[in-house]
């Protein structure tokens, strides 16, 4: 058997392994699929999300007063900033893509090398980064402190005078985890709608589940479930420093491991790869099948792949915009220069 061929074959353990992993292989029910519709959120704190709302929407918690979550995240954009990296404070060039926030939730831990467990200890990343925000948690707690309305709305929602960094991400994973992107036609294919999408972009699943694609991208999200190393049977060529998971847990064994990017709304969260450097989805396919799988995609299977990916954009968080409460006059003010 060739290398090639046992390359296969491992590809294809792996990708029965992922299917009883996400528990998409099963006796009984609608449809033995690697991948599972995304169910709608179900807000059981509305005051939180509505604070969280506000918090993610406030450029205040950075050092210039123009930064805010949105920047980077942009709910406008599919959950991203369409930068191949980030413009941080001063301008300062980003050292990696900005992850879609979208379907964050879904994900097993945060950032592409999964520094942060969950969504509340992601969202104090960046305030306190200093090529991000630029801020500090007690310069950000002692702004909210600053302001009367921001007080009294956080003494509502958690029934005290605290007012702590602890509160404020708490408040933004609340309303992330409200972010979920439903209803995508894919799913309503899952759910036996069988013309909710083409013959084209069924071939295009067809041969993303045959190639193996769905050993790492299958469950709800479609990815975002593991780490991978980026250039399986290629190395990746990338002038981006990003060492990936080896920078969290010291092994060398580690280094360019990435969390697998969610494909959820991809077609909407352009440049792709961590590095940003694959421009559109039909160049992130061919490198993937290149790299990942010893695979080179004909003309017509990556078009098909590519209409497969573009039935993953579910409907997009609609939100009334927030209506910041004003500065007081003790408000430290903005240092969009210094």
């Amino acid at each position: 058997m060739t290398s090639y061929r046992i390359l296969r074959a491992r590809l294809g353990v792996l990708a029965t392994a992922a299917l009883l992993a996400t528990g998409a292989v099963y006796a009984k029910g609608p449809s033995p699929e690697p991948i599972e519709p995304i169910k709608p959120h179900r807000v059981t704190h509305p005051a939180k999300v509505e604070l969280g709302k506000k918090l993610w929407f406030d450029p205040r918690l950075s050092k210039s007063g123009f930064i805010s979550c949105n920047s980077c995240h942009n709910l406008s954009m599919g959950g991203s900033d369409n930068l191949k990296t980030s413009i941080g404070d001063k301008w300062q060039k980003g050292p990696i893509n900005s992850p879609t926030v979208l379907n964050s939730s879904l994900n097993l831990a945060q950032f592409w090398d999964g520094r942060a467990k969950d969504l509340r200890e992601q969202a104090g990343g960046p305030i306190a980064n200093p090529g991000e925000m630029a801020f500090t948690h007690d310069l950000a707690v002692d702004m909210l402190r600053s302001i009367p309305e921001y007080v009294a709305e956080f003494k509502r929602v958690f029934g005290n005078d605290k007012l702590s960094i602890d509160e404020v991400t708490l408040a933004i994973a609340a309303f992330e985890e409200t972010l979920v992107t439903p209803n995508a036609r894919f799913d309503q294919w899952l759910k036996g709608d069988k013309k909710a999408i083409t013959a084209q972009e069924l071939r295009g699943y067809q041969t993303f589940k045959a190639s193996g694609c769905v050993a790492c991208h299958n469950g709800p999200n479609v990815g975002g479930n593991s780490f991978q190393k980026m250039g399986v049977v290629e190395a990746y060529q990338t002038d981006n420093p990003a060492e990936g998971r080896s920078a969290v847990t010291g092994k060398d064994a580690d280094r360019f491991n990435f969390k697998v990017p969610s494909l959820r709304n991809v077609a909407l969260t352009y440049p792709y790869f961590h590095d940003g450097a694959a421009d559109t989805l039909p160049e992130a396919v061919d490198t993937m099948g290149r790299l990942q799988l010893g695979k080179k995609f004909t003309p017509q299977e990556n078009a098909d792949i590519v209409a497969f990916l573009k039935t993953l954009t579910g409907d997009q968080p609609k939100m009334v915009l927030p209506i910041l409460p004003p500065s007081s006059d003790q408000t430290r003010r903005p240092q969009p220069f210094e």
